[in-house]
């Protein structure tokens, strides 16, 4: 079988679909036709997603945010961890913090990030993330 020539034949048939959708039948669908309700996904692509949504939320840090980059690089992972969770207009709305942050009052960023509903949703994300700005340590 020329996989190339299947692989167009699908490509053609199925239609592309970036965004998950309900086919025919109702199965939630992305992709090439790939039936997340029945087969999901791997670990490996469920990485490799993971992989690009990092580095799209560093890039857009860098537009957003391009001081970010001049902090150690512990406390470069608490921004984009809560990027990654909140996406950076989330993340934009912590002016406060973002300020403190900025000024090196990693103490005081620390505190605002726990007096956010942010932190009652995320509970020990929460802490944690914080702990990590206030000490610059994991």
């Amino acid at each position: 079988m020329i996989l190339s020539k299947l692989v167009a034949e699908l490509t053609r048939d199925e239609g592309v679909r970036l965004k998950p959708y309900n086919d025919s039948q109702g199965k939630l669908t992305i992709g090439i036709g790939r039936n997340l309700s029945d087969v999901g996904i791997s670990r490996e692509e469920a990485d490799n997603m993971l992989l690009g949504d990092i580095e799209r939320t560093c890039l857009d840090l860098d537009r957003a945010i391009p001081w970010w980059t001049k902090l150690s690089e512990v406390r470069q992972r608490v921004l984009a961890n809560m990027a990654f969770n909140l996406g950076v207009p989330g993340l934009l709305a912590f002016r406060r913090t973002l300020e403190m942050v900025q000024e090196g009052k990693y103490e005081d960023a620390s505190r605002e990030m726990l007096v956010s509903a942010w932190a009652s949703q995320v509970g020990p994300r929460a802490q944690r993330l914080s702990n990590m700005m206030r000490d610059g340590v994991e």
